[in-house]
């Protein structure tokens, strides 16, 4: 099983965001799924009940969850070319710091970046 990444494809940032880091997938480790996919289909029935909008979420190869921050800094070091900076946001502290930046910026996403009127994906 992959991991796999639930993304808002109706948010312009998140959606560049995965634009920009698929191509660096270099081994296939990741799978990328809009929430929007989820909630039609319902396909995933662990994210129920969660708020899957708020932050972004990741189903690691061994089933377990990660959100936000956590999730984040997990892709960037399956990802060869950006492993070396999911290595870093391991570093004792850093999540203290990274967590609240994380959360804070994505509140305020649709506020700086807009939103899409249809996903995109």
């Amino acid at each position: 099983m992959k991991n796999i990444v639930f993304y808002d494809a109706t948010c312009p940032f998140c959606y560049r965001v995965k634009k920009l880091l698929k191509p660096l997938d270099w081994l296939n480790q990741v799978k990328w799924v809009s929430v929007q996919e989820v909630e039609i289909n319902g396909r995933y029935p662990y994210l129920e009940g969660r708020n899957i909008l708020e932050e972004i979420h990741l189903l690691t190869e061994q089933g377990e969850l990660k959100k936000g921050f956590s999730a984040i800094r997990l892709l960037l070091l399956k990802l060869p070319p950006v492993s070396l900076v999911g290595m870093i946001f391991y570093l004792p502290g850093i999540s203290r710091l990274g967590s609240p930046l994380y959360i804070g910026f994505s509140k305020r996403r649709y506020q700086w970046f807009g939103q899409y009127d249809k996903p995109r994906y």
